[in-house]
């Protein structure tokens, strides 16, 4: 296959808005490497950290310095690979928060989801449901700090959206704060975009768009009214929370009372329901309050309602080319493969593709194909969908071709240690054409056909007046990547569905004006 045979043109008006896509992005990822000692990654973790440390350090940046970092973090939900390693995990854990301890900041260091973070380090919570699993830090003296409360879940291509309501991230966050919470962190408040080939494995261009803001800084509501009105009414209970004492008071099986008082008299209380299944009324210093399913009320003063979680009053390739001889009209090919798409081409034509999916990335590919007598062209094109975000040995994690087998009548022949011809990306990329001065390179042809399943797509539109926002709908696309003007806009994957039958992501920014 040539690049020029790839390339198809639709032409509109000329302006600055230039937007080019191809179909099945063909990346690398695959690298195996033997697993370093742990000195070697002792020793590369610690000059790096210590390098960071320097850099702030010699900025003043420290709180102890008089700048504004008040805490800092080692290590990142070690404890949820740390069994993989077996009897070197724990000793790590402690290993790591001595080093950090002695770079000396002032300030003091976290580990996030680590219950069994060694002092002085702050054992912190990761999760949706803090509010109530966390079971508090592992000493008196650290303070309870949640550093993700995850507003939705990021998407994965091939899933449902995962979304969370305002409802629950506000019971959860005015629940934390009554048992003792000290610091509670939105994770994400803002969503993002995954430009290029940013994201991780599956994981869609658009990032945490169900945030309070998304990827375009717009409002999404209820979700950033309603925990606006929570953090509002946090905050008027600030006095008694930061200098009062706490008592609890049982007002139900499922109610609870959470008081901060002041020697002054400043009280504040917490009000909690944690029966999800109906709505209950208790009493409380000779006062009726009815609280909702799943909810907390906070009264600022013990007496009056200034906050219900429960009500939210907002409305709103790798190329891998393959020669295999066979005079055997029919055979069938199976493949095995790491991730995360596959499609196989015989004698030029597309014989069939299939792909993974975030949970499980591997994947096989089986297909009856049929063979010329004589020399046989076998092209596997091979795509990686970004790359793992978490879990052990990821510098073992291998993605791509595992094994390549064709049966026939008469025998079965393993190809995966055969020679091949080898092509790393496409010929489109290494041009550039997506850049208006490098068109000049390619043919390009009107669309007047049914395109190869890997084309070029190119179009030019007017900017829209008064620097209004305006966004790409690529639902009728299949995969790619998008660039305008030059600047890769992420992949896209439309024909990827979820159960309910429809693409996660169909829209992508082009311009905003916020």
């Amino acid at each position: 296959m040539t690049s020029q045979a790839l390339f198809t043109d639709v032409t509109m008006n000329h302006s600055r808005y230039c937007i080019y896509t191809w179909h099945y992005l063909l990346i690398i990822a695959h690298a195996l490497l033997d697993a370093p000692s742990m000195n070697v990654v002792q020793m590369h973790m610690q000059n790096f950290t210590t390098k960071i440390v320097n850099m702030m350090k010699s900025e003043g940046l420290y709180a102890s310095q008089g700048g504004p970092i008040i805490l800092s973090q080692i290590e990142n939900e070690y404890q949820l690979v740390e069994d993989a390693f077996h009897e070197k995990g724990p000793p790590y854990v402690k290993w790591a928060a001595q080093m950090a301890v002695e770079l000396q900041t002032g300030v003091p260091w976290m580990m996030c989801k680590q219950y069994d973070a060694p002092d002085p380090l702050i054992n912190t919570c990761n999760g949706m449901k803090c509010g109530e699993s966390f079971p508090g830090p592992n000493s008196p003296k650290k303070p309870w700090l949640w550093t993700e409360n995850w507003t939705s879940q990021y998407q994965a291509y091939g899933k449902d959206p995962i979304t969370r309501s305002p409802q629950d991230i506000a019971f959860q966050a005015a629940l934390f704060i009554a048992r003792n919470g000290t610091f509670v962190n939105y994770y994400m408040y803002h969503g993002g975009t995954n430009f290029g080939r940013t994201a991780s494995a599956f994981t869609t261009t658009s990032y945490y768009d169900d945030a309070p803001l998304d990827e375009y800084g717009l409002i999404r509501q209820p979700k950033w009214g309603h925990l606006k009105q929570l953090n509002g009414a946090i905050k008027s209970c600030s006095s008694p929370l930061l200098f009062g004492a706490q008592s609890t008071l049982s007002l139900g099986p499922k109610q609870m009372g959470y008081i901060y008082r002041r020697n002054s008299g400043e009280c504040a209380a917490f009000l909690v329901n944690r029966d999800d299944t109906k709505t209950v009324v208790v009493r409380f210093r000779n006062s009726s309050y009815q609280l909702s399913p799943n909810s907390v009320s906070i009264l600022p003063d013990c007496k009056n309602v200034a906050f219900n979680t429960a009500k939210a009053s907002f409305q709103f390739s790798l190329l891998i080319c393959y020669q295999h001889e066979s005079p055997n009209s029919k055979a069938v090919l199976k493949v095995q493969s790491a991730g995360h798409v596959l499609h196989a081409f015989v004698n030029g034509v597309l014989i069939g593709w299939a792909h993974g999916s975030h949970e499980r990335p591997n994947f096989r590919l089986e297909k009856t194909i049929p063979l010329n007598n004589g020399s046989n062209n076998i092209s596997l094109l091979s795509v990686t969908v970004g790359l793992r975000d978490s879990g052990a040995y990821l510098e073992s994690r291998a993605a791509g071709l595992r094994r390549v087998k064709i049966h026939d009548i008469q025998k079965s022949t393993d190809l995966t240690y055969y020679r091949w011809g080898y092509q790393v990306g496409l010929i489109g990329e290494k041009l550039q054409i997506y850049m208006d001065q490098s068109t000049s390179k390619v043919e390009w042809t009107n669309l007047s056909s049914s395109p190869n399943p890997l084309t070029w797509y190119k179009t030019r539109f007017d900017a829209p007046a008064d620097n209004l926002s305006l966004g790409l709908n690529l639902g009728s696309m299949g995969k790619g990547e998008v660039w305008v003007n030059g600047q890769s806009i992420g992949r896209y994957w439309a024909s990827f569905r979820t159960p309910q039958g429809a693409p996660y992501q169909t829209w992508y920014v082009v311009n905003s004006s916020r």
